[in-house]
């Protein structure tokens, strides 16, 4: 059985294996604005628990443990982190969430003013398609690194991601239902997950079943985990969140705590973990309990 010490260990080794690939994604031959470079890798580059881009390497080693499934499946690991930097860039912005704090330092837009923020998330989004392209060269096939291309193109663009956080820019307390909700936390957090794992199962070969059992396993920890940020929005730490806390509240925005209350949050976080890790248990994979352990992790989690 894995310690809590020895997951923290994994998730450590694979946050620096992801953190050193990032450092790597721009060419130092390709003409980049040097200020647009700048805020660029402002972001990138700031830390965090870069939880995306290890759910692609825990996919791609869930399905095979062969010793180079890793450097196959970097370039969507990269491609889903600079993804998820571009759109916390973006929901900064004074026009969305109007947030001065970000990962316990100042915001994209504070440091480098609005417009360069804005073409800094762009740079990042657009350039995630190169990255994400350059598998093919790593022994990814051509017909899967299409395939991933494509869904991160529909995971993270108007059906998932971006039309998820018009649905939350568009909610209000007393108007939007539970339904709703759930349907907004689906797009705007749990498709970028699952896209996440389903590109590491790519990468490493999955069949059909696996793929939708990773899309199944993302979808339920997307959702657990956005209401836990809900949760942490109430009753977090600053100073472990690095922003602050209750900013949902004053920004009068639809919560699970606000519809449900806490307690039924905290059970709905319980469940939804419960069957994403038995969707994993039923998908034929080599090695799931590094998944099931780190799904198992976010369930506590504190920041």
């Amino acid at each position: 059985m894995t310690t809590s010490a020895e997951l923290h260990m994994y998730l450590e080794e694979q946050r620096l294996i992801v953190e050193n690939a990032l450092r790597t994604v721009f060419s130092a031959d390709w003409p980049i604005p040097g200020k647009l470079l700048e805020a660029m890798n402002y972001s990138l580059l700031a830390g965090g628990k870069r939880m995306r881009p290890i759910f692609v390497l825990a996919a791609s080693a869930a399905v095979t443990n062969a010793g180079d499934a890793t450097n196959r499946a970097l370039p969507f690991a990269c491609a889903v982190e600079m993804i998820h930097t571009y759109s916390l860039i973006h929901d900064d912005l004074p026009a969305m969430d109007n947030d001065d704090y970000r990962r316990g330092r100042l915001t994209n837009h504070k440091v480098f003013g609005e417009a360069m923020a804005i073409l800094a998330g762009d740079g990042l989004l657009t350039h995630s398609f190169h990255v994400a392209s350059q598998a093919a060269r790593r022994g990814v096939s051509a017909e899967r690194t299409l395939a991933v291309i494509e869904e991160l193109s529909r995971l993270a663009g108007v059906p998932g991601m971006v039309g998820g956080q018009v649905d939350d820019m568009l909610g209000e307390q007393g108007q939007t239902s539970l339904e709703q909700l759930e349907n907004i936390h689906l797009h705007k957090t749990s498709d970028l997950i699952a896209f996440a794992l389903r590109a590491g199962g790519h990468a490493a070969g999955a069949d059909v079943r696996q793929l939708n059992a990773f899309e199944l396993f993302g979808r339920n920890v997307g959702l657990a985990f956005q209401i836990q940020d809900d949760i942490l929005d109430l009753t977090g730490d600053e100073t472990k969140l690095g922003k602050p806390v209750r900013s949902d509240e004053r920004q009068e925005k639809v919560t699970y705590p606000y519809l449900i209350g806490l307690d039924e949050s905290r059970k709905r976080v319980v469940n939804l973990t419960k069957a994403a890790n038995e969707s994993l248990l039923q998908a034929g994979l080599a090695n799931p309990n590094r998944l099931i352990q780190i799904a198992d992790y976010l369930l506590t989690r504190d920041h």
